[in-house]
């Protein structure tokens, strides 16, 4: 007990007290009540909102716009304001109570830092609600907070106007405002006189973020004239987190303005951001963090000298690597508009194709349809300041003039227009200025050359504003163009994947650039290119995708691109029927392994007019036997569709009718419709005097003249010495009811349409039946008979590999060829039915090599193959 103190009390204690001393508004009452309310009724859990319920709000800023009060007095009333305006109920009351303007007349009158300081720390906490943030703006606080920011030493003040500001930037509207008045320039020059100062440069980073957002050239102009630019990059190492990761997204943001970014560079910012961004992709960081530094990086790639940084530093690997990541799909529309600023540094150009680029180019063409509807990633402040994004490698369009008159070329253009004139697409060096960009077009030459005049439909954008340079997938064509006019493209450019997706696009776009058939034309017309068209099985490609036109998606492609579709084959044709081409060729089926002789015979047909020459290569040096071997044993689709093209064009013939591969008819029975069923007509008559019994039970009657006639083993076996020849019943075993009835009828003279037994198609299991009894009993004639029934009623899809299976089951040799043959002569069957009919006998072949030399007997037997005058179509 002699440790408990007596309980005092005082009226401050008392809130009611305290509130009637605010009404009052008397010294020195006045000043104890506000010291007890900030000391203690405000800091009790709930004290702030219990204050604002009691309406302790209205006299506590009616002591703020009053008279003129004590220092003492005003530093605790605006420091019980700051405090309640932590809470939401309070920021709003303030407004309505009118209490914005009195604080932004006490910045402009008082000088005292304590009171500036408390009333921008208020300031700050009611403008964390946008329309007190817009009340603020319109009571002219902006410029009374920046002349405090300029003039005021203290760092807690600075730290208090710094932050107001901040909160005052909320969006773009007001970010420009306060950039407009002048508010960077301070804020940027406290940073790079306070580098000691933590809590001042944490305060000046974290404002800095904010109004640098969308980075108007106001913005850029205050900071570069502030010297903010060294400080930020010596900040991105800084020990405390927050500070670090403000200075690098305050310099991502200053990236979208041109003229700061050959500054940033030169401070060490291309080195930041590449290693900032290996970083947090190494720590797992989310993807949306990374999408700022990327986009900064990108843009970075917009000045000659920060593109060298770039390349150095591993920029390129990097951004090449977030491309083949789909997991950051949405920033590889903005890397490959930064690949296509690496238009003319041949260096950074092979590291990216070496790296992969083209195929993850081509892969973007692919998915172009997708790009239609995509929504833009960049927000509308973004877009708004988009055109102070551009190189500022040429600042101002003066300064263009100047270097064209003056004569300045860089190497790399005085080495395309070199390219230019050599391939004759301008005449002179003066029809292509220095003033060309890869965002521009080329002029439309006059040319007299016939080769060229038909180039140019390929070769040339027709008007300068060419809309295809705008769409989505601009910037991939573009530099898959750039690529195309190196001197030996064929490495990344003429593969099967590439080109396949090359020409995915053109025929499945709804609205294709015609940049990438110019592309496609530059390919075909160049001779280091031949050899990879070759291997790619290009010929076939461009042929499949733009000639047959079976994979065409948008059927309006077909006539867009009529005029030309057949020219990059004919380009192809020019190359190989040169010297060089067919040298080249010969090597390859001479001394290729079997995949390029392969795919050399495959190339023969489509690209060679000469048949002469065409039939050396393919039938002399071998070139068509290895490809049918590859194909018997590589059941790849797309080899397969190739092929059957090829051999329907070795097959074709300018002949009135397609070449027949039916026997002579006294060799082999016809079913003849006109012919009745005369076996039946003989038992009707009852000139029946023979019964065979088979061991199903059933009696087949006969005429035993007719069929000891007909054939030499019943002849021998009813007219010689064999006990059957005494027997009105003759037993047979082994044979079933349905194939002997057959053979009965062929035996009695049946051959036509109307005999109910011979004249109806044949399930395949009974045919196959009737050739073993027709085999056992010597008849030949019945088992052509059969081949020609199969032939016409079964050489169809679904069936024909069946048949195939039972010819090769069977021996039947000629109906092995017919089943090959009637790949290429059924009427109305397209390129697509004819891949589908060999597939099927690829598939249903046991003897893979017998179907080969199949196919090869049907060309060897066709006009073409006989050396004939048939010109291949």
């Amino acid at each position: 007990l002699a440790k408990l103190r007596p309980f005092s009390f005082t009226f401050t204690d008392s809130l009611d007290y305290c509130l009637a001393q605010l009404q009052r508004g008397i010294e020195p009452g006045l000043g104890k009540a506000l010291l007890a309310l900030r000391t203690q009724h405000i800091k009790k859990t709930g004290g702030i909102a219990h204050f604002r319920i009691h309406g302790g709000l209205a006299p506590l800023l009616g002591i703020l716009s009053g008279s003129p009060r004590p220092r003492r007095t005003l530093d605790l009333a605006l420091s019980i304001l700051g405090n309640c305006c932590t809470e939401e109920g309070t920021r709003t009351q303030v407004r309505e109570l009118g209490g914005i303007p009195p604080l932004v007349i006490i910045l402009k009158s008082l000088a005292v830092e304590s009171i500036l300081n408390r009333t921008a720390r208020a300031l700050g906490n009611l403008a964390i609600d946008s329309e007190n943030c817009q009340a603020i703006h319109e009571a002219g606080a902006v410029p009374q907070l920046i002349q405090v920011l300029t003039r005021s030493q203290d760092s807690e003040c600075l730290q208090s106007v710094i932050r107001a500001i901040r909160y005052l930037a909320d969006t773009p509207a007001h970010r420009l405002v306060l950039t407009q008045q002048g508010a960077v320039r301070p804020i940027v020059e406290r940073l790079a006189s306070s580098l000691e100062d933590g809590p001042l440069i944490a305060a000046a980073v974290r404002t800095l973020l904010e109004l640098s957002k969308g980075c108007s050239h106001d913005c850029a102009e205050q900071l570069s004239l502030g010297g903010g630019i060294a400080p930020l990059v010596a900040l991105a190492s800084h020990e405390k987190q927050v500070v670090q990761e403000s200075a690098v997204a305050v310099l991502a943001n200053l990236c979208l303005q041109g003229m700061l970014r050959p500054a940033i560079g030169n401070a060490g910012g291309v080195e930041l951001l590449v290693g900032e961004i290996q970083r947090r992709r190494g720590t797992g960081a989310p993807g949306p963090s990374l999408h700022p530094l990327v986009k900064a990086l990108c843009l970075l790639c917009c000045e000659a000298v920060n593109r060298s940084r770039v390349r150095e530093t591993g920029g390129l690997e990097l951004l090449l690597s977030l491309l083949r990541d789909r997991c950051h799909s949405y920033l590889h529309a903005r890397v490959v508009v930064a690949f296509v600023a690496f238009f003319y540094d041949e260096k950074a150009l092979e590291m990216l194709q070496a790296g992969g680029l083209v195929p993850l180019l081509v892969g973007r063409l692919a998915a172009q349809s997708q790009w239609a509807g995509r929504k833009q990633v960049e927000e509308e402040e973004e877009r708004e300041y988009e055109k102070d994004a551009a190189s500022f490698d040429f600042p101002a369009e003066g300064r263009r003039g100047e270097q064209a008159l003056t004569g300045a070329e860089s190497s790399s253009f005085q080495s395309l227009r070199s390219w230019l004139v050599s391939e004759g697409y301008i005449s002179s060096p003066g029809d292509l200025s220095p003033q060309w960009s890869p965002d521009g077009v080329f002029p439309l030459p006059e040319v007299s050359s016939p080769w060229l005049s038909l180039a140019l439909p390929l070769s040339f954008s027709p008007h300068v504003g060419d809309p295809d340079l705008h769409a989505p997938e601009a910037p991939a064509l573009l530099l898959l163009s750039r690529f195309s006019q190196a001197e030996d493209p064929s490495r990344s450019l003429v593969t099967p994947d590439t080109l396949q997706g090359l020409l995915r696009y053109v025929t499945g776009s709804p609205s294709p650039s015609s940049r990438c058939l110019r592309l496609l034309h530059r390919l075909t017309c160049n001779p280091a290119c031949l050899e990879a068209f070759v291997r790619s099985h290009g010929p076939s490609l461009i042929r499949s995708w733009l000639i047959l036109g079976d994979i065409l998606i948008y059927p309006d492609c077909w006539l867009l691109f009529s005029p030309v579709r057949e020219a990059l084959l004919m380009n192809l044709c020019v190359q190989a029927e040169s010297p060089f081409g067919v040298g080249l060729l010969t090597h390859m089926l001479l001394s290729g392994c079997e995949s390029d002789q392969a795919s050399a015979a495959l190339a023969l047909p489509l690209i060679c007019r000469k048949d002469l020459v065409c039939r050396k290569l393919l039938v002399g040096l071998s070139g068509l036997r290895i490809l049918l071997g590859v194909l018997a044993r590589d059941h790849d689709p797309h080899l397969i569709f190739y092929t059957s093209d090829v051999l329907s064009r070795l097959l074709s013939s300018p002949a009135p009718s397609p070449p027949s591969f039916s026997p002579p008819a006294l060799k082999r029975p016809r079913l003849d419709s006109s012919q009745p069923c005369r076996y039946s007509h003989m038992v009707a008559e009852g000139g029946v005097d023979l019964f065979f019994q088979l061991d199903s039970g059933r009696r087949v009657p006969a005429v035993r003249q007719v069929i000891s006639d007909a054939s030499e083993v019943f002849r021998a076996m009813l007219s010689g010495g064999f006990a059957e020849s005494s027997h009105t019943t003759v037993m047979l075993h082994d044979v079933s009811p349905e194939p002997f009835l057959a053979l009965t009828h062929f035996l009695h003279g049946c051959r036509g349409r109307a005999c109910q037994v011979l004249g109806t198609p044949f399930p395949l299991a009974l045919a196959e039946e009737i050739l073993v009894v027709a085999e056992q009993y010597l008849l030949p004639d019945l088992q052509a008979l059969v081949d020609e029934a199969l032939c016409q009623d079964s050489l169809c899809p679904g069936t024909l590999g069946e048949v195939y299976r039972l010819a090769e089951r069977q021996n039947r040799p000629r109906l092995l060829r017919d089943c090959v043959a009637s790949i290429f002569i059924r009427e109305g069957s397209t390129s697509s039915h004819r891949a589908a009919a060999l597939a099927e006998l690829l598939r249903s072949a046991a003897d893979p090599s017998g179907l080969a030399a199949k196919l090869l007997a049907v060309v060897l037997e066709s006009p073409w193959g006989s050396g004939s005058e048939g010109q291949l179509s």
